[in-house]
């Protein structure tokens, strides 16, 4: 069993992750640095965590499980846009734009909006 050093999973998550927001990097850190892991490289730690993240708090997912729809269909049905997010925070040097109402997002998905 494993547990993560906040400073090893924030280097981790730059490192692999350079788009990710700051305050992003600090809430993963922290929820996976709260867990003993077992069998998970740190890589796979944050990998399950942001999914799982991603999944509950940014997509429908919660919604199509209450409307009857069953696990496995509901989690294909969101996965692309998970793997959008990850794929815009693994870009390097991430132009961020304004919007008209003044809010900051990420150029290329809008998964980003302040």
């Amino acid at each position: 069993m494993t547990k993560y050093s906040i400073e090893a999973i924030s280097a981790h998550i730059k490192r692999k992750h350079p788009g990710c927001p700051d305050f992003a990097v600090a809430w993963f850190a922290a929820e996976i640095a709260s867990k003993i892991w077992k069998g998970a490289s740190l890589g796979k730690a944050v990998g399950i965590t942001m999914q799982s993240h991603l999944r509950h708090h940014h997509t429908d997912y919660d919604t199509l499980l209450l409307n009857g729809i069953d696990r496995e269909e509901a989690r294909r049905r969101v996965q692309p846009r998970i793997n959008a997010m990850i794929r815009s925070w693994s870009r390097k040097n991430l132009k961020r734009k304004r919007s008209a109402q003044g809010e900051v997002g990420l150029d290329g998905g809008g998964n980003y909006g302040g």
